[in-house]
């Protein structure tokens, strides 16, 4: 993939846009039910990985990563932001999100052969994409920091797969639901000014 001018400004505004909600209490969303932050961030990775490509997708996954990174270490609301200092939590699943929603928008547009496959490919993509960033973040906590994290949390460790399915589905399902809305919103924005379906 060639870095073309307007892909290299995409990242750009992309980029921005991550930082700014990184670096405001938007990006992430203290819940006061919940040890871990609800998050819009990976939006700019989705938006970015279906009209630009995987690659953008992943320098602003790469982005995301690092402000969790950045807030565990910084701003810690409380002790099980530790997790957040591992790259294979912050990082990965957020750089994942790139690959899993862009596949899963070319993929719903290549099978279904429409002039409406676009709307249907968004919000396919978006749930896709929230979903690896859901399942990725939790799923590597609790492979790698369960315990540890269980202790932290105050809960016994053979209590701690029921903490991450609770986080999963009170997290999952308000970043799914968002994430559909401005993800097609944006693309059927974005289309209108390209001229062109993406």
């Amino acid at each position: 993939m060639r870095l073309t001018t307007r892909r290299l400004v995409v990242t750009g505004m992309l980029a921005a846009i991550s930082i700014i909600l990184g670096l405001t209490p938007i990006g992430f969303i203290p819940l006061p039910f919940s040890p871990t932050r609800a998050t819009i961030m990976h939006i700019p990775v989705i938006i970015g990985s279906i009209v630009e490509g995987p690659i953008v997708g992943l320098i602003i996954g790469l982005i995301f990563g690092g402000f969790s990174m950045y807030q565990a270490a910084t701003m810690a609301a409380n002790p099980a932001q530790f997790v957040f200092l591992d790259p294979m939590v912050a990082v990965l699943p957020r750089m994942l999100i790139a690959i899993t929603s862009y596949y899963a928008y070319s993929g719903v547009k290549a099978v279904l052969k429409r002039d409406s496959s676009a709307v249907v490919a968004g919000v396919v993509a978006a749930a896709v994409g929230t979903l690896t960033n859901t399942v990725g973040v939790l799923l590597t906590i609790y492979l790698r920091h369960g315990v540890e994290y269980a202790e932290k949390l105050g809960v016994a460790p053979e209590a701690v797969g029921g903490v991450i399915m609770g986080i999963a589905v009170t997290h999952g399902i308000p970043e799914i639901i968002v994430a559909v809305f401005i993800v097609t919103a944006v693309l059927q924005a974005l289309q209108r000014i390209y001229r062109k379906v993406f």
